[in-house]
């Protein structure tokens, strides 16, 4: 057991964790909300900062809101259920804000979240298994923590947790977006709609998770391609969901992405929608990215990690008329715009809460040309 004391909250980190401050040395508390009084234990000791938990909330904030999830306390898949969804939803905004401001050195005002639903809008989810339990990792820990009803899920997917076969492997579950198809684990594929298109999604590649609001982050995208272009690249395309949602915007769209059952399903999909004006190419984007030509528009959706720095030198290279970045990450994001903001302005940036109830947060950035 650490330490224990009575400490007062100064504000929310960009992981949602409350900070304060024990002899002028930064600490992270979990589950604990700007102003609030609350007793703490210390958890972790390093030499530049602490962890604590909350023991006892003594003055609770008005933001606080009782949670509604048993597993919350020990379940590493949420951080944010005691946080009102309102307050949430702003708290996402100013943390993109702050990063852009800090991080990107850029003076754009970050626009109101984008969200939709807080419950049951995840349309995959990925359990761990051992010979006795199916469930998530305890918070911090590799211990299996038996799930029979998950709060983010959609509802075909927590109904059919009881049917699942233990496995030494984790387990893979994925939903149509309409909660009618349902994928456990194997290598076929279902059929799953954004708006007017239909998209094939297997077990392994990428599809956003929220139901509720991926057409809302794809009618973001179109809403901000402001003419009919002659030629788009579509930059870590995954299964090429965006590129297919606008392709009657753009003569010739190219996509890349470097997994192969990313890239299968791509295909499939330009198929499936009877789409013409659509290529993939299956490669790493900083393999092909110096090859391209006569680009006016680049969409772009990278992992955390964000474009690597080869890729950023030939996106000012190419020079297109717009860029729209889609980023699940809002540090590398506010990194990447730094570095492209000596030939491009920064229009607008929008969060999108993809994932409610914690601390990630989806954006888009829309870029001009100077």
């Amino acid at each position: 057991m650490g330490d224990i004391m009575q400490v007062k909250i100064d504000k929310l980190d960009n992981f949602g964790r409350g900070i304060t401050y024990i002899n002028n040395k930064i600490c992270f508390v979990d589950n604990a909300l700007p102003g609030e009084v609350v007793e703490i234990e210390i958890t972790k000791e390093k030499s530049k900062y602490l962890e604590a938990r909350v023991i006892n909330v003594i003055e609770s904030s008005p933001d606080r809101v009782k949670v509604d999830c048993s597993y919350y306390d020990i379940c590493g898949g949420c951080n944010l259920r005691h946080l009102s969804y309102q307050k949430e939803n702003e708290f996402k905004r100013e943390k993109v804000q702050e990063l852009i401001n800090h991080i990107g050195k850029l003076n754009v005002k970050v626009n109101d979240t984008l969200y939709g639903p807080e419950k049951n809008y995840r349309n995959k989810v990925t359990f761990h298994s051992s010979k006795n339990k199916i469930g998530y990792y305890e918070k911090g820990t590799k211990n299996i923590i038996s799930i029979d009803n998950c709060l983010l899920l959609d509802n075909l997917i927590n109904d059919n947790i009881k049917n699942i076969k233990y496995s030494q492997k984790d387990i893979v579950i994925r939903t149509s977006n309409d909660g009618k198809e349902i994928l456990m684990n194997d290598d076929s594929s279902i059929i799953t709609s954004i708006g007017d298109k239909k998209y094939y999604v297997s077990r392994d590649s990428f599809f956003q998770v929220n139901k509720y609001l991926t057409k809302n982050l794809y009618d973001l995208i179109r809403n901000n391609i402001d003419k009919k272009y002659n030629k788009c690249l579509d930059l870590y395309c995954g299964t090429g969901t965006i590129g297919i949602y606008i392709s009657d915007l753009v003569n010739e769209i190219i996509g890349i992405d470097y997994s192969e059952s990313n890239i299968n399903d791509a295909n499939k999909n330009m198929i499936l929608n009877s789409i013409t004006n659509i290529s993939f190419i299956c490669d790493k984007v900083e393999n092909k990215i110096d090859t391209f030509k006569n680009i006016d528009l680049v969409i772009v959706d990278p992992p955390r990690a964000g474009l690597d720095n080869k890729t950023k030198k030939y996106l000012n290279e190419i020079n297109s008329e717009r860029i729209i970045y889609v980023s699940c990450d809002p540090a590398t994001l506010s990194r990447d715009l730094k570095d492209l903001s000596n030939n491009y302005n920064i229009l607008n940036i929008t969060p999108v809460n993809m994932f409610p109830r914690t601390y990630h947060c989806e954006s888009v950035a829309v870029l001009e040309r100077k």
